[in-house]
């Protein structure tokens, strides 16, 4: 009997230790469950949160505050008052008249129009070609341009470069030299009343630039600048009939010449000059035809 007694003591004791694990057991797993649930909870309450303070939070303007107010109707103000100033502001302004920048809008329009976007208004043509004369008139850095016309100086030095290869493929085949002795005759015409034979006036100007990296005094110039030269001939009308640029500032307007393809030309005969004829009170024929170092403005 106390054999008994004792067995069935043990038993239960086993039976107590055993229910004693397994509910150890779930109360283990309760607790890991309940953690789980409050770090998920945890975690989507504090990622509503931080939606909500950024759906309201204070935006960051991508444009300086003095180009907020910037629109197509302002832009067109601005250069529809220089178009009505009766003392040629306008011309100051481009450096050409109206008709021409007119003219050149025509002829590049299409090249440099942008389409309007969800966030802004697109730059109209008619401003990116002004400002793109202004800076080859006056030289004025982006900065300086980016004042005058709100436009940031990262767009604008994107619009000049773009604006300039579009004036070169329209107007790539205005400037050339004459191919017949007849187009010569022609510009002859216009030089005659002042100097008979003369068949182009040509002159230099310095491009003013900064010094290129290891050039040294390559393109240092007489006016303690450094700068490349343009040479170009013109008629008696200012048209352009030839244009070299590039050739370092050290080098004179001579010696500019006599590298280039009009000189090379000349020497070679290959320009197809008229025949010589005489010069007025003169009976003997003239030896060649000249093109003369003429100021531009004298030659009319």
């Amino acid at each position: 009997m106390t054999l008994h007694s004792q067995s069935f003591a043990e038993c239960k004791q086993t039976v107590t230790f055993a229910t004693l694990n397994r509910m150890d057991a779930e109360v283990a797993v309760a607790a890991s469950l309940t953690i789980c649930a409050l770090a998920y909870y945890n975690f989507v309450h504090i990622k509503n949160e931080t939606q909500i303070k950024n759906r309201w939070r204070k935006r960051r303007w991508w444009m300086t505050r003095i180009h907020r107010n910037r629109s197509r109707i302002t832009m067109e103000k601005q250069l529809n008052e220089l178009v009505a100033e009766p003392s040629e502001e306008f011309h100051k302004f481009t450096r050409m008249s109206l008709t021409d920048f007119e003219y050149l809008l025509s002829q590049i329009s299409n090249k440099i129009s942008k389409q309007d976007t969800q966030l802004q208004e697109a730059i109209p043509a008619r401003i990116r070609l002004a400002l793109t004369l202004r800076y080859l008139a006056t030289g004025d850095d982006f900065q300086s341009i980016h004042f005058l016309f709100k436009i940031s100086p990262q767009l604008i030095s994107n619009i000049i470069p773009e604006v300039c290869n579009a004036l070169n493929e329209a107007l790539k085949d205005e400037v050339k030299i004459p191919s017949c002795s007849n187009e010569w005759l022609e510009i002859e015409k216009g030089f005659a009343p002042k100097f008979p034979r003369a068949v182009g006036s040509i002159d230099g100007k310095h491009i003013v630039l900064e010094s290129p990296i290891n050039s040294g005094s390559e393109y240092y110039n007489y006016k303690r600048t450094f700068s490349i030269v343009l040479l170009a001939a013109v008629d008696s009308q200012h048209k352009f009939i030839f244009a070299d640029i590039g050739c370092q500032g050290r080098i004179s307007d001579g010696g500019v010449f006599t590298n280039s393809i009009l000189w090379k030309r000349i020497c070679t005969n290959r320009l197809n000059l008229p025949v010589p004829h005489p010069l007025p009170m003169m009976t003997y024929p003239t030896s060649s035809w000249q093109m003369g170092l003429l100021p531009f403005q004298n030659i009319s």
